[in-house]
């Protein structure tokens, strides 16, 4: 990791994390510039070894970017050259938003952890499906999914419509499209996942998708049975398939100071606490589900090449990273990728 867990310390958290989070966006979209963009790739880009067929598509990697990351879709031609198989853009809804007020965003450094309650900020579907249009056009570039969530304005009973705005105007243009019901920062949007409400949101939803492939984002906080239902409900609504699992509100077994736990206040818990929930989870919805052609994306808590190999060995289709790349810097796709072929040549040597 070179100089940036010093950089990090140094510099990095001394500034909000937005702002930060702003500024490395800045890089990013610059190493995704014609010229810039082929340079990195020399250097990052996945070995062919480690393409992966999911979804019907192909994947220069099972590594991805997990949605929260790129909420506007501009980095994600940045974040292709720097070594990650995919990027889920959004959340994205139907009605562009400001999110909630600032500062929403604090990291848990003792835990590498951070908690959100960005509350979907982002431009809104229309302007998320004009730059989706936009990278579909270039010859190099990563599979691309869209996230879709609820419109703070509209009521939950409205719900259904919402989506639908959101998936017309992006299941023509995305690689796969997520129904995410499972942010804790968005009133009412975890109700949804109750089995009752969720299945004709997901049906309506299926049905607008047309041939584009279809994942439901679950939270870690479920139940281990009701995972299971929301998993066989997937499957029998013939779903691509599920992502698990979004960020936890559980605040246990934390490192960080109670005080500063408590001023974070609410949200969304991201990073390495969340890993040992997140593969239980996994492993619940494999399960249910072994079907091999029913996709799992595995996210939460994932930051080295053998925490990403672990998931792949425990039925993970693909998985996702987000809050590690805070904490290990640019070159961390390139590390999982390098750490993940060897593995992959130690298994085939053993």
């Amino acid at each position: 990791m070179g100089m940036y867990p010093f950089l990090f310390r140094a510099v990095l958290t001394r500034m909000d994390p937005e702002t930060a989070h702003h500024a490395a966006m800045i890089v990013i979209r610059a190493l995704g510039l014609p010229g810039v963009r082929e340079l990195t790739r020399r250097f990052a880009a996945p070995s062919p070894v480690l393409r992966t067929r999911a979804l019907g598509l192909d994947f220069e990697s099972p590594f991805g970017v997990a949605a929260g990351f790129d909420k506007n879709v501009t980095g994600a031609a940045g974040l292709h050259s720097l070594g990650f198989g995919h990027v889920e853009v959004g959340t994205v809804t139907a009605i562009p938003q400001p999110g909630n007020p600032r500062p929403r965003l604090f990291r848990l450094v003792p835990d590498r952890a951070v908690v959100n309650r960005m509350g979907f900020n982002n431009q809104g579907a229309e302007v998320a499906a004009l730059r989706l249009l936009r990278l579909r056009r270039r010859r190099s570039r990563p599979v691309l999914g869209a996230n879709i969530g609820k419109s703070r304005v509209v009521d939950v009973a409205a719900a259904a419509a919402d989506y639908l705005r959101s998936a017309r105007l992006l299941a023509p243009i995305a690689d796969y499209l997520v129904v995410n019901v499972s942010s804790p920062n968005t009133p009412g949007l975890r109700g949804l996942q109750a089995v009752e409400t969720l299945r004709p949101l997901l049906a309506s939803v299926r049905d607008a998708s047309g041939e584009t492939p279809l994942l439901v984002k679950i939270a870690p906080d479920l139940p281990d049975e009701e995972v299971t239902a929301i998993t066989l409900l997937a499957r029998d609504l013939g779903l691509a398939g599920i992502i698990a699992t979004n960020t936890t509100i559980s605040r246990d077994d934390l490192r960080t100071e109670p005080a500063v736990v408590a001023a974070a206040g609410d949200g969304g818990l991201s990073g390495a606490p969340l890993r040992r929930r997140s593969l239980e989870v996994l492993r619940r919805v494999r399960a249910a589900v072994p079907d091999s052609d029913f996709c799992v994306i595995s996210v939460g808590g994932v930051e080295t090449g053998d925490d990403v190999q672990e998931r792949l060995d425990a039925g993970a289709t693909l998985v996702q990273g987000y809050t590690a790349f805070l904490y290990r810097g640019p070159l961390w796709a390139r590390q999982i990728n390098r750490r993940l072929v060897e593995l992959r040549r130690g298994t085939a040597r053993g």
